[in-house]
C-alpha cells in the first residue's frame, strides 16, 4: 500500500482524535467542577451543560479550528467536499432519506433517556434557556455539530481509512471517537452514529447523516425550550 495511503489515514485520525480528546476533556473538566460526595457517573456527566456559554463556544471554536486541515486534506486528495455533501441528481431523495432516519434516531434517543432514571438527587436538572443561550446551542450543535463532525467522523473514515482498515472497521473506530466525544450522552452517541454511517453507506452523500445529526439535536434545543415554557 502506498505511503501517501498511511499518511492520510495518519492525518485523519490526528485530527479527529484531537478534536475528541479537546472536546471531551474540557465536557469533563467542566462537570468534575460540580462534584460531590455521593455522585455516581450519571450525576457527573449532567453537569456537563451547567455551563452552556462554555459548553457552546469550546465545541464551535475546537471544531472551527480543525476544519481548514480537514478541509485541506480532502482537497489535496482531489475530492471536492461539495459533491461528497451533495448532487443535485440525488439531493431530494438524499434529503428525504435524512429526515426519515433523524425521525428513527430520535425515536432512539427518547429509549436512551431512561438511563437518567438512574441519576440521584445530586444531577443537574437543567436550568432556563435565555433566548442568547437558544442561538448559541443552535449554531453549535446543528450547523457547527451536524456539518463538521459528520466530515471528521464519517467522511474521514470512508475517504482515508477505510483502504487501511476496510471501510467497516474504519466507520466502527471512528464511531467509537464519535461516541467518547459525546460521552456524557451515555453511549446514544455510537447509536446516533451507527445510524448516520448506515444512511451515508446507503445514499453516498455526507448530507445524509447532517440532516440526521443536525436534525437530531435542533429536536432537543426545541424540546427544552418547549419543557421550559409549560
Amino acid at each position: 500500500m502506498e505511503e501517501a495511503t498511511y499518511n492520510n489515514a495518519r492525518k485523519a485520525i490526528f485530527i479527529t482524535t484531537t478534536l475528541t480528546i479537546l472536546i471531551a476533556g474540557a465536557e469533563f473538566a467542566n462537570a468534575l467542577r460540580y462534584y460531590e460526595t455521593g455522585m455516581n457517573l450519571l450525576d457527573i456527566a449532567s453537569y456537563v451543560q451547567a455551563n452552556p456559554w462554555s459548553f457552546g463556544f469550546t465545541f464551535i471554536f475546537v471544531n472551527l479550528v480543525m476544519l481548514p486541515g480537514a478541509l485541506l486534506l480532502y482537497k489535496s486528495n482531489g475530492i471536492k467536499i461539495k459533491k461528497e455533501i451533495f448532487e443535485k441528481e440525488t439531493l431530494a431523495c438524499d434529503i428525504l432519506w435524512g429526515i426519515l432516519l433523524m425521525v428513527l434516531a430520535a425515536v432512539a434517543d427518547l429509549a436512551f433517556q431512561l438511563i437518567n432514571l438512574g441519576r440521584t438527587n445530586l444531577a443537574f436538572n437543567g436550568g432556563r434557556l435565555s433566548l442568547g443561550m437558544a442561538i448559541l446551542y443552535f449554531f453549535s450543535l446543528v450547523p457547527i455539530s451536524g456539518i463538521c463532525k459528520e466530515i471528521y467522523f464519517r467522511g474521514f473514515a470512508k475517504h482515508f481509512c477505510g483502504s487501511v482498515f476496510g471501510e467497516t472497521c474504519a466507520f466502527l473506530l471512528f464511531n467509537m471517537l464519535f461516541g467518547l466525544l459525546d460521552w456524557y450522552n451515555t453511549g446514544y452517541s455510537f447509536v446516533l452514529g451507527l445510524i448516520c454511517i448506515w444512511g451515508y453507506r446507503k445514499r453516498k452523500h455526507l448530507i445524509v447523516p447532517m440532516i440526521i445529526h443536525g436534525g437530531v439535536n435542533l429536536i432537543g434545543i426545541v424540546y427544552m425550550l418547549v419543557m421550559q415554557s409549560i
